[in-house]
């Protein structure tokens, strides 16, 4: 036939002319292989970031590694960020030089179940530390930097007994004692009037003051700007951070929380701007507890709906720094923006940090006819009407019985 039938001729097949036992230990060699492979991918599927990293050493064939003999150097803060794998912790390790390569850290904590359970936050480390010590050390609860909680109601200045005898701290208190840590054998410390001055003066948007609420609190008295804006939980703290940047840490994660509870993004359907149903918020967190939240924030709707005076205690005794429930007449009758017995309307700020639950009853408040309510038990538990005789006669019979 002609060359050009080569077309539909079978092509040439190299024929494998080793020997039969190389070909059997070829196959052998290529069937472990994919053994391997399957053993890698079971081990990710169950171990996670582990079980990809051992894997891969499996594979690869890595067998040392460089690690430090000693306990470490100089003092050095290392953060662990949430949802940080134990891989993750090595390679920060490395880079901040505590660690002389990441597997020092993952193989001296392969067998120790305490390396997975490594929390988020900041610990005080030390340079050119061995693999074990940096294990030891970082599973140590003394290493870790003790964070700042905040509780829903808090306030960011000190409050103080009308005695004078008794001082509950602030926020920025909180945080200046939060801020302390001993790193080169010195203990440093952000002070409170440092917070302080930084919280009245220092640019909002350097702060991490979200976009949504720059103009209302452009708008406020300098001293209270901040307040509300600092939510229940914990916060991380870097030591050595200075007073802004303390700040910002904490008014940045506090952010992402109110994201996630529904500010701004949920507030369109009450027809209030997110701040303003910040203030809400916080109002509900003063005034009652949780089971009440969303009968008390139907109350504040209420009243503005038809431009009622909310007539709130707390409002009042916020500006007068005072950890107290009622006020007097006096109290009362004093001139302010604050003071809801005199001007209708919001507060110009928030009182105090309010919780997840009190930010969800703001945003969605309990449907019912009530306009009055009065803490009735002396448990704190709120008894609510619709109308003003029957608000009487509850508050009459609550003030009997002792409950305030």
């Amino acid at each position: 036939m002609s060359d050009d039938l080569g077309l539909f001729s079978e092509p040439d097949v190299q024929r494998d002319e080793r020997p039969r036992g190389a070909k059997a230990a070829a196959r052998t060699k290529h069937k472990r292989k994919r053994t391997i492979l399957w053993v890698v991918v079971a081990l990710v599927l169950a171990g996670g970031g582990f079980g990809a990293y051992y894997g891969y050493q499996v594979l690869s064939g890595i067998g040392s590694f460089d690690d430090f003999p000693g306990t470490g150097e100089t003092d050095v803060v290392v953060e662990v960020k949430d949802g940080d794998l134990v891989s993750a912790i090595a390679t920060t390790l490395k880079a901040q030089g505590v660690v002389a390569s990441p597997r020092a850290f993952t193989e001296a904590g392969r067998e120790d179940a305490r390396v997975t359970a490594i929390q988020p936050g900041f610990y005080l480390m030390k340079t050119k530390m061995s693999g074990r010590s940096a294990v030891e050390r970082m599973t140590d609860p003394k290493a870790k930097v003790v964070p700042l909680e905040v509780k829903g109601g808090n306030v960011l200045h000190d409050i103080t007994t009308p005695d004078g005898k008794s001082v509950t701290k602030g926020i920025l208190s909180m945080l200046a004692d939060a801020s302390c840590a001993e790193l080169g054998g010195v203990k440093k410390c952000v002070t409170a009037q440092e917070l302080r001055e930084a919280a009245d003066n220092a640019d909002p948007a350097a702060l991490g003051i979200p976009d949504w609420a720059l103009a209302d609190v452009a708008r406020v008295p300098k001293e209270n700007r901040l307040e509300g804006l600092i939510t229940r939980g914990l916060y991380h703290l870097k030591p050595g951070a200075s007073a802004p940047e303390l700040l910002k840490s904490v008014i940045e994660t506090s952010n992402a929380r109110l994201q996630g509870y529904g500010i701004p993004g949920g507030t369109r359907t009450t027809g209030f701007r997110p701040y303003e149903v910040l203030v809400v918020a916080s109002l509900i967190e003063k005034e009652g507890l949780e089971k009440d939240f969303g009968k008390i924030s139907r109350v504040i709707y209420k009243r503005l709906s038809v431009d009622q005076p909310l007539q709130f205690d707390s409002t009042v005794n916020y500006k007068l720094e005072r950890p107290i429930v009622t006020t007097s007449d006096e109290d009362r009758d004093r001139s302010g923006p604050y003071n809801t017995y005199q001007v209708n309307g919001l507060t110009p700020t928030p009182i105090g940090s309010p919780s997840r639950e009190a930010i969800a009853a703001a945003i969605n408040p309990e449907q019912g006819p009530w306009q009055y309510f009065v803490k009735c038990q002396k448990d704190g538990t709120t008894c609510f009407s619709d109308n003003l005789d029957e608000h009487d006669r509850l508050a009459a019979k609550a003030r009997a019985e002792g409950v305030f």
